[in-house]
């Protein structure tokens, strides 16, 4: 199936940001790339450099790379959700993470000039909700939280 082109828009928001792009042909994710570091005790926060104007009826999903599942660091909110108005500086902020209330001593995962997450454009249907007395029925019904192992 041919792949479709779409054109975003970008803006350097820093002199040192590097041009978002994909590390290899066919690549799902656009690698975005560190110009800062901010960190404290308990978060470590990279930031990009970039704006992105994403196209209406798109949404951007912004993942941590996979190295970081080598590290003692989440991306706080799992998955970053970036809207198609949002015209602010792309950043990912990660909670250190601590064993038995041990804090250890996390050295930050990039450096600057790094690539330190991943950027994946998506359309994304219109939903109308609708409220409703009930919901038809399906074979997991309210099963959740592994119930599809049992």
């Amino acid at each position: 199936m041919p792949q479709q082109s779409l054109k975003v828009k970008f803006k350097k928001l820093h002199e040192d940001a590097k041009a978002p792009r994909c590390a290899k042909p066919g690549d799902a994710g656009v690698d975005v790339f560190c110009t800062a570091i901010v960190s404290d005790r308990d978060y470590i926060e990279y930031r990009t450099g970039i704006a992105v104007e994403i196209p209406e009826g798109y949404v951007g999903l912004l993942f941590a790379r996979s190295g970081n599942s080598k590290k003692d660091l989440l991306l706080c909110n799992a998955v970053g959700v970036i809207d198609s108005g949002y015209r602010g500086e792309i950043a990912l902020r990660f909670k250190i993470v601590t064993h038995h209330g041990i804090r250890k001593l996390i050295p930050h995962l990039y450096a600057v000039g790094d690539a330190c997450g991943q950027l994946i454009i998506l359309p994304y249907p219109k939903a109308t909700l609708e409220e409703v007395f009930d919901l038809s029925e399906s074979e997991r019904g309210t099963g959740g939280f592994g119930s599809t192992n049992q």
